[in-house]
């Protein structure tokens, strides 16, 4: 298993739904992230700043690469756009994070 950590921007006045909206979670969204060898899958908020951490564990970088390409990854996208910083594509602005130290 492979960890990743990302951040990502979400609009100040845009928490509350940002939130809700993760809170309803698609179904067909959750089931193709399990398809593509996503687990233990987390969003964190820093409210001062609007800074999202995200967390996530992967069976392979090419599975997680393909998930962009999916239909529901490109509606949730679309969805989401209005409440963060994007990308041309509607992808959210995403900066990895290098891992520095874990303790299993």
């Amino acid at each position: 298993m492979l960890r990743k950590a990302s951040i990502m921007y979400v609009n100040k006045a845009a928490f509350d739904e940002y939130q809700r909206r993760h809170d309803e979670l698609w179904p067909d969204m959750a089931a193709e992230l399990k398809k593509h060898g996503v687990h233990h899958y987390s969003i964190f908020l820093h409210r001062p700043t609007g800074q999202l951490f995200a967390y996530l564990e992967i069976e392979s970088e090419e599975r997680w690469a393909e998930m962009a390409n999916t239909e529901v990854c490109r509606r949730w996208w679309a969805y989401m756009e209005p409440l963060m910083t994007t990308n041309p594509d509607a992808s959210p602005v995403s900066e990895d994070l290098d891992e520095v130290f874990y303790l299993e």
